[in-house]
């Protein structure tokens, strides 16, 4: 497989490499790393080109890296039924960048930004309808990226007594823990049943 990919890789690099910035093929996965001014054109060419046929699109996602002035990767899979391949492609953006939307070449995108809207609060231009999904229409902030704090917001849950939706603040249910694993443990102060013979 992974000369296959290899030579998909130099096949896209030679046709379409003023689209994507490298190609990275490591463990038997083929990444491309586009940026997001380019990601329509490279898509469209994923999908229609008859070498790679990339027609099936499978999943996007965000991964937040707090550290670096482009703050997100957009990460989308492919999938090409006809030969075989998955494929992955990346662009990077920042909280103010938006990348543009996928859903007029692949209408199953849709869900999926607005997903990665949600969580991680990354824009898409062209999108029909970027609004939230998963979290409730008045939450604040973005619950994926890692600056997001885990307490002093209020978790949402419908009350079937009052027969409405009740706002409560979270709590959580174990307190937290700090672990000295230096130190060794300390066993329980009870003998469980049976134990009592291997002492003898």
């Amino acid at each position: 497989m992974s000369q296959a990919l290899k030579d998909l890789s130099d096949y896209l690099v030679e046709v379409k490499g003023n689209l994507i910035d490298r190609a990275e093929l490591a463990y038997d996965e083929l990444t491309l790393i586009a940026v997001p001014g380019n990601l329509i054109e490279l898509m469209t060419f994923l999908r229609d080109d008859a070498q790679c046929q990339f027609v099936s699109f499978i999943d996007i996602c965000g991964v937040d890296w707090p550290g670096r002035a482009d703050r997100f990767d957009v990460v989308y899979h492919l999938l090409s039924p006809r030969q075989n391949f998955r494929i992955r492609v990346k662009v990077m953006t920042s909280e103010d960048v938006p990348v543009p939307s996928l859903t007029p070449v692949f209408p199953g995108a849709d869900w999926f930004e607005r997903e990665a809207y949600d969580l991680y609060g990354i824009l898409f231009t062209g999108h029909p309808d970027l609004r939230r999904i998963l979290t409730d229409y008045g939450f604040e902030g973005h619950p994926l990226r890692k600056d997001f704090p885990l307490t002093g917001f209020v978790e949402v849950r419908y009350d079937d007594e009052v027969k409405r939706v009740v706002y409560e603040p979270v709590e959580l249910r174990q307190e937290f823990r700090n672990f000295d694993f230096l130190s060794p443990w300390e066993g329980t102060d009870y003998v469980l049943p049976g134990d009592e013979k291997a002492k003898g």
